[in-house]
């Protein structure tokens, strides 16, 4: 019986240290029943500690490191260090006046983030140029790391010093309390890229989560889980990544449907991923922004970058395309500064020709609509005004131009790009899709699934909102369980971290 007993308290230790330590195949992600398990007793904790606000900051950083670590490992000193260094540049840009020594602190934060970004993320690229330059060996690849998210937190907290050096903002007394700021894990690996001046006048404010906030978070869970868990996962591991794989291996029709099915995929793993985020910050009292409006109902691709990934994009907007001059000179400067805007956003992305060249494509796009907008005189920004036949036409020139794109993002080569639009242009054979709809049934339906959703008017999604909203806390538990039991049937042997992790 001792034996036993003793048995089992080993094995209990055993699984406790499991949950602490990093395993690089087992990151913890919203979707994984762990991280629902181990929110559910973070929220009890949370709750108690509602009316002691220093105690409540320390007991979230303690769980955002954590969650960082069981991501990245030990990487999560990088987050701590990211945080103590601008803390204390900020200090001294704010008490600075003197014009140049303001300039050399900015500068000084925009290099410790960028230095940190640029040798993570890009030394091997270098290294690959250089060698493709000079000759095969000409500089030794390195064993890097790439910290999951880093773009993310790098970009949060750029924003900060700058807005400190803009005088749009004060900096914060506490260390602690910028740490909470950049480390806050709803947000902390994919975005949203939430403001410094948006989320930390709510630091400290009195936890409140309103019976709204609390519905309107348990239906933002819930609907990011349906996106990525069951849409964009299933597509992904039974068709999208086989047709990427070995493209030679299928016929036009089905390239051409891989291409359309990642295009559901990323929308619905990183919309997803962005719905769980704003959905659990709402259940701990706070409001992040809207990252998705439904992307692919743009009529033009302006629109489509003022509803896709609405963070990033107004990120650059803010701190990189007018710093270099907006449109505020010339037509000609203006055309370049959205092509060098692209550029840099497609390298943000990942350290590959392919993602310069998606960047590429989206700025040549946006110049050539901004030159469209001078020569045709009535033509629409955004297609909001336009006629509904007009508006049709330009969702689905947007929607191909964007999938276009998708295809060069998502290839792990330019010879994958080159064969499978060899496919379709040459070997597309329309007689293959009824077999082809038949073998991949559950895979076409839940893409048609996918795309009426996205496609349905937005009065449509409030009220599905405004029921889980207006229903009883045990319908809204039934809600959840039903979910994650939906996902438990259709979900894969292993954890499928989200596409965004890698950026």
């Amino acid at each position: 019986m001792y034996r036993m007993m003793m048995s089992h308290v080993s094995e209990i230790v055993d699984k406790a240290l499991g949950l602490l330590a990093y395993d690089a195949q087992q990151p913890l992600i919203f979707s994984s029943g762990l991280f629902l398990f181990l929110f559910a007793g973070f929220l009890l904790f949370y709750t108690l500690l509602r009316r002691d606000t220093s105690a409540r900051i320390v007991y979230v950083i303690l769980f955002s490191l954590y969650f960082y670590y069981k991501s990245s490992g030990i990487y999560f000193l990088l987050l701590v260090f990211a945080a103590t260094s601008d803390y204390w540049i900020s200090q001294a840009l704010y008490r600075t006046q003197r014009p140049w020594a303001r300039r050399l602190w900015v500068t000084l934060s925009v290099a410790v983030n960028l230095g940190m970004l640029g040798y993570f993320k890009y030394t091997n690229f270098l290294i690959e140029l250089s060698n493709q330059l000079f000759g095969a060996g000409f500089l030794q690849f390195q064993n890097i790391f790439l910290p999951v998210g880093i773009s993310f937190f790098v970009f949060q907290s750029l924003s900060y010093t700058i807005d400190i050096y803009r005088r749009q903002l004060t900096p914060l007394d506490r260390w602690t309390d910028y740490l909470f700021y950049l480390s806050f894990f709803p947000q902390l690996v994919a975005g949203p890229i939430v403001r410094a001046k948006d989320f930390i006048p709510q630091i400290r404010r009195p936890l409140h989560v309103s019976r709204r906030m609390f519905g309107t978070g348990v239906f933002l869970i819930l609907t990011g889980l349906f996106k990525k868990a069951i849409i964009s996962d299933y597509i992904s591991l039974n068709f999208v990544d086989r047709v990427f794989d070995e493209p030679l291996l299928y016929s036009g029709f089905e390239c051409l449907a891989g291409i359309y099915g990642y295009a559901l995929q990323i929308y619905c793993d990183f919309s997803g991923y962005s719905d769980m985020a704003i959905g659990i910050a709402l259940l701990l009292g706070f409001h992040f922004p809207k990252n998705f409006d439904s992307p692919y109902k743009a009529a033009t691709i302006t629109e489509f970058w003022h509803r896709w990934h609405i963070s990033l994009s107004t990120w650059l907007r803010d701190y990189l395309y007018i710093p270099l001059g907006g449109n505020r000179k010339g037509r000609v400067r203006t055309y370049i500064n959205l092509l060098l805007t692209m550029l840099l956003g497609g390298l943000w992305h990942g350290a590959a020709v392919r993602f310069v060249l998606w960047g590429a494509l989206h700025g040549v796009a946006l110049a050539l609509h901004k030159l469209w907008l001078r020569f045709v005189p009535h033509a629409k920004a955004t297609g909001a005004q336009m006629s509904w036949g007009w508006r049709i036409v330009g969702i689905l020139f947007t929607f191909h131009l964007v999938c276009l794109g998708w295809l060069m993002f998502r290839a792990e080569s330019m010879q994958t790009v080159s064969l499978m639009l060899h496919q379709i242009f040459h070997n597309f054979n329309w007689a293959v899709a009824p077999q082809v709809i038949e073998g991949y049934l559950g895979v076409f339906l839940l893409m048609g699934v996918g795309y009426v959703l996205h496609l349905l008017p937005e009065s449509a999604d409030r009220m599905a909102q405004r029921i889980v909203e207006a229903s009883p806390l045990v319908v809204q538990v039934l809600m959840a369980a039903v979910m994650i039991w939906c996902v438990m049937q259709i979900k894969s042997s292993d954890i499928q971290p989200f596409i965004y992790f890698q950026f």
